[in-house]
């Protein structure tokens, strides 16, 4: 057998340009691109080393031979013509991998069938004995293509798929191949980064894909060093002294790279259930001394290398089925950005991104982008070197009404005259605003209720979100007359601008009437713009127009803020979730783990949209669950509950209908069987009739804490709800 062989390289669609400069610098002579693949000219040594040091490729192949064929037959015959004692014992083993068509053969089983025939006929000794088949770990593994009536016939000396290495043996629900992660590597400019002494850092960084082969590259270890098994390990015109000497070197290099001192590479990752599967991953590749993986969410990413050295920052965010939606989507670009912006000045970043449009949402330029296939699904790398004239930041325009900022108010002399009762409601507001403005700010409090029916003839409930006013109308009685209620209705609609100076196009209005049932989750509009507000140091968004209520119960506030300052290193339960904005504050709080549980799909997504602003996505978790139903199959323990059901439900997703004042016993009883020794449980509700049942008071130890969770703005309304405390005796 000759020592110059045509060798094919496979790749994934987008590599081969990256491939051709790695096979060129292995040795492989007159390559050229083709489709997801190389072909080219080597010795066995060059075969070997592709196999040993091909970051990019899936599998070389050596070409045996190449033939016209016309049908069936003349491809049978083409195969047979193969000398195949050559390559495989009569008794050994053997796979056949066919692609392509034409010349009759449409179906790949039956061109594979073909060419195992005429390998297993050719090899049939007098005795009978002859090859089997094998397709896992065959002696022996042939591949043959066939285009345009020509078939090419290797033999693929790399056994399973070069970017197996065998250190990835746990992996995320959406998992980079090891090749793809090297290419983006190699394209970010790691090695001369690497070479010069830089840092890697990954702040989404799953099971570590990423950080094992920069740290591959880094040390100088080639990629396959490990891998036991090969296509050519009974292959019969394998060279063991020729594979061995070049393992040998190999090995050297790696322990040479491995005594150097170690880059600072590191891994942020916020689902906790990836930290683990992570460190084991890089514990197999060899890389543990060179490598650290931490619990960490985007929104608080800070490298902090050793040495004070600039790097790379390199990631491939959750697609939109990781996170629930766009929108989420859209928070987590933001936070990418922000901290890139704010904590990696002078750094080179790498966003490998299936929605680049997203890229914007950055404030970064990119300076290059690279296409690339991650499977069937097409992506771009975004290079970006992190500097102060790249950064492309100013005012948020996230939603039309976002640009009504800049509107100036009316100069008095134009404002429309109010009516008498107009003018005192008008006074009322402004009144409150003094007294509460002063309060909120004070408090840093955002979002707080300004008014709540405090004159009865106007039956309204005003809340200010930041420079935007909530106005509920309560149904008026049947014995006023509707005339009239409208008329004062427009002569608040009119004091309103005006006595809180706000432009009208910011005042949002809706009517609230006694609710059954579901009906207050069901939609109003459908406009779809939310605001963010911020609450505590928690960033929530709100949705003024399209439901009933805005997506946070502002009642509440000193609940969640309480929670907030409990939560730290417990385990969280928010029962009634509706949009998790206790969840948010429990996860911002220091919270262990956090689960929520609602019906609602809409209501689950929003809350994925809460916890992604604050950049805490996949780490918290959320079930779409009947509570109730739920609770009676958890067996999880919990520190901190905290339970805020509807009055009365009779959602078509549940079985039965919900009663606070009828089913709160059962409900409490399975709640509080979830509650962990020292644990607490609070709830609460906002049925103005309810009444807790004695036998609370009997089993557990129970406290109303109602006026402890009421802030300055529902002082006035003090039955807006009652909420207790509860903990095991």
């Amino acid at each position: 057998m000759t020592d110059r062989h045509e060798l094919i390289l496979t790749c994934p669609k987008g590599l081969e340009g990256l491939l051709l400069d790695e096979a060129i610098g292995l040795g492989l002579e007159e390559a050229r691109e083709q489709t997801s693949a190389l072909r080219g000219f080597g010795s066995m040594e060059v075969a070997y080393r592709l196999c040993l040091w091909s970051r990019l490729a899936n599998r070389v192949l050596l070409v045996i031979d190449r033939f016209a064929t016309e049908n069936a037959e003349t491809l049978y015959d083409g195969v047979y013509r193969v000398d195949w004692s050559e390559h495989l014992e009569a008794t050994g083993t053997l796979a056949v991998e066919f692609s392509g068509h034409g010349s009759g053969i449409d179906n790949t089983h039956f061109g594979a069938l073909k060419v195992k025939d005429a390998i297993v006929d050719r090899l049939r000794t007098p005795a009978g004995e002859r090859p089997s088949v094998d397709k896992l770990n065959p002696d022996l593994r042939v591949h043959l293509r066939l285009a345009r009536g020509q078939a090419v016939l290797s033999l693929d000396l790399s056994g399973h798929s070069l970017h197996q290495r065998g250190y990835r043996l746990q992996q995320g629900a959406a998992p980079l191949k090891e090749n793809l992660a090297a290419a983006v590597l190699i394209r970010a400019g790691w090695p001369r980064i690497a070479a010069a002494g830089g840092a890697l850092t990954d702040p989404m960084c799953g099971v570590g894909t990423f950080l094992v082969e920069g740290a591959m590259m880094a040390a100088d270890i080639a990629p396959n060093l490990r891998r036991e098994r090969w296509g050519f390990s009974a292959w019969l015109g394998h060279v063991p002294a020729l594979w061995n000497r070049l393992h040998d070197e190999a090995q050297a290099r790696a322990e040479a790279g491995m005594a150097r001192q170690p880059l600072w590479i590191r891994g942020y990752e916020a689902d906790p259930r990836l930290i683990q599967p992570a460190k084991n991953n890089i514990e197999r590749a060899g890389l543990a001394s060179w490598i650290r993986v931490y619990q960490g969410d985007v929104a608080t990413f800070e490298p902090r290398p050793d040495q004070n050295q600039k790097g790379l920052v390199i990631c491939n965010p959750p697609y939109g089925e990781r996170l629930g939606d766009e929108a989420s989507l859209v928070y987590l670009y933001q936070n990418l950005g922000e901290r890139l912006r704010q904590a990696c000045l002078g750094w080179e970043a790498a966003v490998l991104t299936s929605a680049p449009d997203l890229g914007k949402r950055m404030g970064i330029r990119s300076h290059k982008q690279y296409a690339f296939w991650n499977g069937a699904l097409p992506c771009k790398l975004l290079l970006i070197k992190v500097e102060l004239d790249q950064f492309v930041t100013g005012q948020r325009s996230a939603s039309s009404a976002d640009k009504t900022d800049n509107i100036v108010p009316q100069p008095v002399a134009e404002l429309a005259r109010l009516s008498e009762g107009g003018q005192m409601f008008a006074n009322r507001l402004q009144k409150n605003l003094r007294q509460l403005g002063k309060w909120a700010r004070k408090e840093g409090i955002q979002c707080y209720r300004l008014y709540d029916a405090d004159m009865p003839e106007y039956a309204l409930a005003i809340d200010l979100y930041g420079d935007w006013v909530h106005v509920q109308e309560y149904a008026p009685p049947r014995s006023i007359d509707p005339q009239k209620a409208q008329e004062r209705l427009f002569d608040a609609l009119g004091a309103i601008p005006q006595a809180l100076g706000i432009s009208r196009e910011r005042v949002v209005v809706k009517r609230r009437e006694r609710q059954s049932g579901t009906r207050q989750y069901e939609r109003q509009a459908s406009q779809g713009e939310f605001l963010e507000v911020n609450e505590g140091g928690v960033k929530l968004l709100v949705n003024l127009t399209d439901y009933l209520d805005t997506g946070l119960f502002l009642d509440h506030r000193p609940m969640r803020l309480r929670i907030q300052r409990e939560a730290a290193g417990k385990r969280f339960l928010n029962l009634y979730c509706y949009t998790a904005t206790a969840t948010v504050h429990a996860a911002k709080g220091g919270a262990r783990s956090t689960t929520s549980v609602d019906l609602s799909k809409t209501y689950l997504d929003w809350a994925r949209r809460n916890l992604a602003l604050n950049g805490l996505s996949d780490r918290q978790r959320l079930e779409q669950a009947d509570v109730m139903a739920w609770l009676e199959e958890d067996r999880g323990e919990y520190d901190l509950i905290f339970i805020d059901p509807p009055t009365f439900s009779n959602s078509k997703r549940m079985e039965g209908v919900f009663d606070v004042q009828r089913d709160h016993v059962a409900l409490l009883d399975l709640a509080m069987a979830r509650l962990a020794p020292g644990g607490t449980l609070y709830f609460s509700n906002n049925f103005r009739k309810f009444v807790l049942d004695p036998g609370m008071v009997e089993r557990y130890a129970v406290e109303e804490i109602t006026g402890a969770t009421l802030d300055e703005d529902f002082r006035r309304n003090s039955k807006i709800h009652r909420a207790w405390k509860l903990q095991a005796r």
